[in-house]
Order: C-alpha cells, then structure tokens, then sequence
C-alpha cells in the first residue's frame, strides 16, 4: 500500500495559490486515472483529510492499493492527517510519498528524493515532527522565488517575503510553465508506481 500525500491548503481563498501546488497535481493525477464524471474526493473527518482510493495495477506485478491524500489540517499542520493516516494503515514511512511546493527549485522543476531536511517547509517541517526518521519520499516541485526588487515588494531573504510569495497565485507569466508542471508531475507519479522512485528519479530529475 502506498499513501500519497498532497501538500496545500484548503478552502477555495487558497486553491489557486502556490502552496497548493501539490493538490492541483494530484486532482491531475486522479483526473488521468478516472473519468471526470467518477473523479471524488470523500471527506473523511478521522483523518482530517479529503481522501480517495485507487487500486494500481502496474503491466507486471501485483495490484496495490494507493490512498490519495489532500490534508484539512491548513500547511502548517500537515504531519497531523500524516500522522492519523499511516498510524491507521501501518505503513512504513518508505511507502508514504509527499508531494510539495519549492521555492529552492526553478518554475517548473520536479525533483524526487528519499528523506533530507526540511529545508524550511513547514509542511514538511510539521510531518518530520510525526515521523522523525524522515524515510519518506518527497515530490518537489519547483515554484521558484520572488526577485529581489530594488524599491522592492519581496525580498528573497525575508521570511515573511516567502509566505506571502507561496500563498499567492501565479503571474500571468508562470501560468504557462503551471500548465506544464502538473501533468508533467502527475506523469512522474504514474511512472513511479508503475517502474518505481528510482527509475522516476532518473527520468524526471530535473538538473
């Protein structure tokens, strides 16, 4: 069993922002499993989450159950539907995946890794709290940072820079690398569950 696990927050002020990334490629992914018509998420108030059920049947091998996973708990409070769940189903933190916005990584980048920091997520800061070996797989993708202005709006360095740039929307001029990165990022997902995380990683890893 895999459980798959979209960063972001929710409600409709926050579902276009760049912090919801992670649940934009996963309505994707689900939406190119699915017909449209059949494409629900049930709200499921013990896990603190809005969750839905695949079953994965890879070319070869056996089929596995895979739960898709879009958090209730607001960004900061990740690791608490992270931490209902996998105590739940008893899955190891190698089988949980994360799939998250990075401002460290350009627009439209997709980079995938086994464990690491936190690199100053507070998502992933919020799950490292719950599951403290870090083992588990994160999807990054890249949303990049705000320039640094010389009358300037944002500057790189601040904080609260940062968390004003994720929980805006993209600029008109983003909008076309978006269209790219989500199913381009969904794809990356399918492959990995249908060849595995490290042919994914070497096809999908951006330089």
């Amino acid at each position: 069993m895999k459980i798959i696990v979209g960063l972001g927050n929710p409600g409709k002020k926050y579902e276009k922002t760049r912090h919801n990334i992670g649940f934009m490629v996963l309505d994707q992914l689900l939406k190119n499993y699915e017909s449209v018509k059949e494409t629900t998420w049930t709200d499921e108030p013990k896990f603190k989450a809005d969750i839905t059920e695949i079953t994965w049947q890879p070319q070869h091998g056996e089929a596995e159950k895979v739960l898709l996973v879009k958090p209730k708990t607001f960004m900061n409070n990740s690791g608490m539907a992270v931490h209902l769940l996998t105590s739940f189903y008893k899955i190891s933190s190698t089988d949980l995946w994360v799939v998250h916005d990075d401002v460290d990584l350009k627009l439209g980048a997709v980079r995938i890794r086994r464990g690491g920091g936190s690199a100053g997520h507070r998502g992933i800061e919020s799950i490292l709290e719950q599951i403290p070996d870090g083992n588990f797989w994160r999807i990054r993708l890249g949303i990049g940072r705000p320039s640094t202005m010389a009358h300037g709006t944002w500057q790189t360095a601040n904080t609260k820079g940062i968390d004003d740039f994720v929980v805006g929307t993209f600029t008109h001029e983003e909008h076309a690398k978006i269209r790219e990165l989500i199913p381009h990022a969904s794809r990356a997902i399918t492959d990995a569950l249908e060849e595995g995380l490290e042919m994914a990683m070497n096809r999908y890893n951006t330089k």
